[in-house]
């Protein structure tokens, strides 16, 4: 067992691979609503510990603005734990420390968040005020696979939803650290020329990288199925 959570990558998308619902051909068999709901039951049913985004899709929750800390004060480095018996963590990757809060929680869901080692500690003493957690990699990107561990050994984190855009999920699985993906496809299509599909890694993309082997595939409501399969460092 590594040192790590094990980590299940979780995307809802079209047949042709498309991030976006609302942007998809319509479904006779269900909306857009449809098929958020049966992407929200199988995140329950998988029963993780914690869930991780990235900024961006963070930041559409957080809905914060910059703003002075609640008390100026010395901040704790490489890491700062609010809480550490969190019913579950909201976990975000946020290289350069963008992200702003206006509490501690999401969705009721204790926030932590990633952060390279670049970051303010103006900007650390903003996320301590809010009752934020952090950790913060030596580099100034934002260090995965150590950030992983420390999360099990701090927090208990043991199965982590990886449940990010485009770059994040390749990221995770370029660096050997996806143990399962499961993708829920709804019966629409996107087809834009330049729609964000549910992995990305740059030029190169993941050819010899990882390899698929397919666990299960079962029909779900509304015409869309449900792929599970396991993950392989190639």
């Amino acid at each position: 067992m590594p040192d790590r959570p094990r980590i299940i990558c979780l995307m809802s998308s079209s047949i042709d691979g498309g991030l976006h619902a609302s942007r998809c051909t319509a479904s006779p068999d269900g909306s857009v609503k449809d098929w958020s709901g049966l992407y929200e039951k199988l995140h329950g049913e998988l029963g993780g510990d914690a869930w991780l985004v990235g900024r961006t899709t963070m930041a559409e929750m957080s809905k914060g603005e910059p703003h002075a800390p609640a008390e100026a004060g010395e901040v704790e480095r490489p890491h700062h734990f609010a809480q550490r018996n969190a019913n579950q963590y909201a976990i975000a990757v946020d290289t350069r420390g963008q992200l702003h809060f206006r509490g501690s929680e999401i969705g009721g869901d204790h926030a932590v968040v990633l952060l390279g080692g670049g970051v303010s500690d103006e900007h650390l003493a903003e996320l301590t005020g809010d009752g934020v957690s952090y950790i913060v990699s030596e580099n100034d990107r934002v260090d995965l696979r150590t950030s992983l561990e420390i999360l099990r050994s701090e927090l208990g984190i043991e199965t982590l939803l990886l449940e990010g855009g485009a770059a994040i999920n390749g990221s995770f699985l370029a660096e050997g650290l996806v143990d399962e993906l499961h993708v829920v496809v709804s019966p629409t299509l996107d087809a834009r020329q330049d729609m964000e599909a549910i992995v990305s890694h740059g030029e190169d993309g993941l050819k010899g990288r990882v390899q698929l082997s397919l666990l299960d595939c079962r029909r779900l409501d509304r015409g869309a199925v449900h792929l599970k399969y396991a993950v392989t460092s190639a």
